[in-house]
């Protein structure tokens, strides 16, 4: 059986999308699913919009996702050399041929095409047996044109959208060369048939170029792979997903306090389906991923779902991960977590209600700075019985010798509202607004116990 090879190949012109990042994890899981490759091809012929930033951008954002690739990152820039090789032997053969229409004149080509009711289209002009005789003009550096069948249609059996075919008569001769730079078309052919892809993966807007490419493809004599077209992904009220949607960029939701493995599933399930498989692992989804499974009809993003997915994975999540992911974001907003109760013991106690690393982050502040007890909530609880309440809980909390969950319920909480005969709510609003400095609070035992015995006990002085 031929070996699998897939790849990613965005161009370094801007942020990583997350149609950029689901085709990608379409790539991995085909290329695991029958043990394949995997590449990374970095497109940057674009001089002008390429950027180094953006490159970093687009290999960060695949470690972000750990999506290992076994080959690359290969650039088209290094690869100059092979692209005008090609094109020479084209050029000598006349698969290929020189042009030298001037973009003003293109102009007015297509302007007399739009007004006889003609789909605009390059009409052939310079191809070597229109142009017999014709003097090549001065000044024009010239483009070079791939020589398209006249006659024919292109047909394929995409692994998406199953069977597609266009006419010939719809294509025009396309530029695959400029100043020396291949154009994408032309590149992307070259680049997928020497690196021996198999599997051309990639989005529905790219559906108008596979019939172009194919023609390359037969012109060199080259394998044509496996298309495979992933419909759009939508915002919720069912526009092509933008910014005025939200978020786009890939590394904005680490910035939000995602988890990379929530994205991962989200991005994954986003358009494929297999089964009633929901939240899955990397693992789980390269044994049963089929490029079948993939929808035809544009994906629709749900915020709401992904948050809930999220917060699926950081209850599952290691403390140890979560202290580490959230302690910028605790000290970005003035918390000191160095002087503060264990920062892993608090990830425990919170994970379960944080949906992301911001809200935990938020939840956890409370722990980290100088607690601000706010006066006038302090006399509402401490009225009404509250602060023979907390009184009494700190006269207890004294006498324990350990401060576990366990021992402030059994020792302190329950003997307190058993001689003040007072409901929990008399007691628990005192050390949350008192003792803890807090809007919320979770478990109240586990809380305090965080902040240790004698914390708690001078805040109690302090609020009495």
């Amino acid at each position: 059986m031929k070996t699998i090879r897939t790849r990613i190949a965005p161009s370094p012109t801007g942020m990583m999308h997350l149609g950029t990042a689901r085709t990608a994890i379409y790539c991995w899981a085909v290329a695991r699913h029958f043990g394949g490759k995997f590449l990374l091809r970095i497109e940057d012929t674009d001089q002008v919009r390429s950027t180094k930033e953006a490159t970093q951008v687009i290999l960060d954002g695949m470690k972000w996702l750990n999506l290992d690739y076994d080959e690359g990152p290969i650039y088209q820039m290094d690869r100059l050399d092979r692209y005008r090789e090609v094109v020479d032997q084209m050029l000598a053969d006349g698969r290929a041929y020189y042009c030298y229409a001037t973009p003003e004149e293109l102009d007015q080509m297509r302007e007399e095409q739009k007004a006889k009711g003609l789909k605009p289209r390059y009409d052939g002009r310079w191809r070597p047996e229109n142009c017999v005789g014709k003097p090549i003009p001065e000044g024009v550096k010239p483009v070079i044109r791939f020589r398209n069948p006249d006659e024919g249609a292109v047909t394929w059996d995409d692994a998406v959208y199953g069977p597609i075919t266009v006419s010939n008569s719809e294509l025009d001769d396309l530029i695959i060369m400029r100043n020396g730079i291949p154009t994408y078309n032309f590149a992307v052919v070259v680049d997928d048939w020497d690196m021996e892809v198999s599997h051309v993966i990639r989005g529905a807007d790219h559906i108008n170029n596979t019939p172009r490419q194919i023609n390359i493809y037969n012109a060199l004599g080259a394998e044509v792979p496996v298309f495979a077209h992933l419909p759009l992904i939508n915002g919720q009220d069912g526009q092509k997903l933008s910014k005025r949607h939200g978020t786009v960029s890939v590394l904005e939701y680490e910035r939000q306090g995602y988890l990379p493995e929530a994205i991962f599933n989200y991005l994954a399930r986003l358009g494929w389906g297999h089964g009633n498989m929901e939240k899955f692992s990397r693992d789980e989804l390269a044994k049963v991923f089929e490029l079948s499974d993939c929808s035809r009809a544009a994906a629709r993003i749900d915020w709401k779902k992904l948050e809930w997915l999220n917060g699926q994975y950081m209850k599952e999540a290691d403390n140890a991960r979560l202290a580490e992911l959230t302690r910028a974001r605790i000290e970005a907003r003035g918390g000191d977590v160095e002087h503060g109760p264990s920062l892993v013991d608090v990830c425990d106690l919170l994970k379960g209600r944080s949906a992301t690393l911001e809200k935990l982050a938020d939840s956890a502040l409370f722990f980290y700075v100088k607690p601000e007890v706010n006066a006038e909530e302090a006399e509402k609880v401490l009225a009404d019985g509250g602060r023979e309440a907390l009184k009494l809980f700190g006269e207890k909390l004294a006498a324990i010798d350990e401060m576990t969950p366990e021992n402030v319920y059994e020792h302190c909480i329950k003997p307190v509202l058993e001689e003040c005969g007072c409901p929990m709510k008399v007691l628990a609003n005192p050390l949350r607004v008192c003792v803890c400095a807090a809007d919320r609070t979770p478990q109240i035992d586990k809380t305090l116990c965080l902040f240790g015995k004698e914390e708690v006990l001078a805040r109690i002085a302090r609020a009495l």
